[in-house]
């Protein structure tokens, strides 16, 4: 494993991103701590997101809206705009390609690249023409925070030091340097249980995972990656493994008046219909289908086999059945505060195999292409003009092109 002798990677963290994107959009929000909500005219909610004077008031993500009230009386609470945060984070792609090219991106409001050799020996400069790029061609409410380093770990540690609108650059020769001011939890990859189980094992600080030995790190985590970690550390240029989805999922916080039965089904059914979707503009077979149903005290889920499928009628029918099991196993009167659905257990579309023991499977052909006759006609018109069954979108909207910072929504999703 290579070790540099100089940075190589930036790592750009936009500050506040949703809460920023609102705050460039809309005028009227400028200057004022801004938390974005799920959806408006109800308290029974949370902040998801928000900007960096609301969080210098007490703020935090997940904090219900009645104590973000009571900590910042006036904060402005906006509904979420998926769509909008989709565009800028293209947007922001594009102005920044203009400078460096972009080599990951990370997530929707995370990515890293590549330094040249030029770059490498002015990096301030790099920096400089990136945050002032932004500002002129995307707004000034728009910040970014940049880390610079021998790895992407180190780079993304870096652009976490100096928030907003901050650089922070760690050449070979000063590691470890400041990263032994930094807390355990300050680590990717280093969440509530890995602390506890690097704890239990006598590791408390930063400095003492340092010293550690690769070995031992693997130990702990039960895997590479605790190897991998030790490394990325100490400066080598550790390469992040490739990814395969595992499944294709939706989620939905319910609005109060959906949380009874039949509107969570309206919900999940429309949620599955995006999953599937999804699923076939990936060129994938799924041949599970899950269900999880969170209340406020208790939870019920489900899985359904359904055989090596994309189509939206399969889909449904897995969800149809699950849901009949939930309305037989919890009481009339429950009340649902999220539902998610989730297709999974993948394969390549045209590699699975005729399943002889499920009872639609005769038909599975039609519905096939049923469903890819309809893709084909709301791609041309870029909206869900044909539909299997009843579209019923929650209060709110973006039901499947929601607010996350792990997926970058397609355009598709807002369909």
């Amino acid at each position: 494993m290579r070790k540099p002798e100089t940075i190589t990677t930036a790592f750009i963290d936009f500050d506040g991103f949703f809460a920023g994107v609102e705050e460039q959009a809309r005028p009227a929000l400028r200057g004022k701590p801004i938390g974005i909500i799920p959806f408006e005219h109800t308290s029974a909610t949370c902040v998801i997101a928000a900007n960096i004077k609301a969080k210098r008031m007490g703020v935090k993500s997940i904090m219900p809206v009645t104590e973000a009230r009571r900590v910042c009386p006036d904060i402005q609470l906006v509904p979420q705009s998926p769509d909008l945060y989709e565009r800028a984070h293209q947007k922001l792609l594009l102005t920044i390609e203009k400078e460096i090219p972009v080599e990951a991106i990370c997530s929707i409001d995370e990515l890293s690249c590549r330094l040249d050799p030029a770059d490498i020996a002015a990096p301030e400069a790099l920096a400089a023409r990136i945050k002032a790029r932004i500002r002129t061609e995307v707004g000034p409410y728009l910040t970014c925070s940049i880390g610079m380093a021998p790895n992407r770990q180190l780079a993304k540690i870096a652009s976490d030091m100096d928030k907003p609108d901050g650089l922070t650059i760690f050449h070979p020769a000063d590691l470890p340097g400041r990263l032994f001011d930094l807390m355990l939890d300050d680590i990717p990859g280093v969440g509530k249980r890995m602390r506890t189980r690097l704890n239990m094992a006598g590791i408390a600080t930063v400095e003492d995972l340092w010293r550690s030995e690769p070995k031992r790190l693997r130990g702990i985590w039960g895997n590479v990656t605790g190897e991998r970690m030790w490394y990325a550390l100490h400066g080598y240029d550790v390469k992040a493994d490739p990814t395969q989805r595992s499944m294709f999922g939706h989620g939905r916080v319910l609005p109060p008046e959906w949380r009874d039965f039949d509107h969570a089904y309206d919900c999940a059914r429309l949620l599955t219909i995006k999953a599937a979707r999804r699923l076939r503009r990936a060129r994938l077979c799924a041949r599970k289908f899950g269900l999880w149903l969170k209340m406020r005290d208790d939870g019920w889920s489900g899985e359904s086999y359904i055989g090596d499928v994309n189509d939206d009628h399969s889909a449904v029918y897995a969800l149809t059945r699950l849901w009949q099991a939930a309305r037989q196993e919890l009481p009339k009167n429950s009340r649902f505060i999220q539902v998610h659905v989730a297709l999974y257990h993948l394969s390549p579309e045209g590699h699975q195999q005729e399943d002889l023991f499920l009872s639609q499977d005769k038909n599975r052909g039609k519905w096939h292409s049923l469903s890819h006759a309809m893709d084909q006609l709301n791609n041309r018109y870029a909206k869900s003009l044909v539909t299997l069954g009843f579209w019923t979108p929650p209060p709110g909207g973006y039901a499947g092109g929601k607010i996350s910072f792990t997926r970058i929504p397609e355009a598709a999703d807002f369909w």
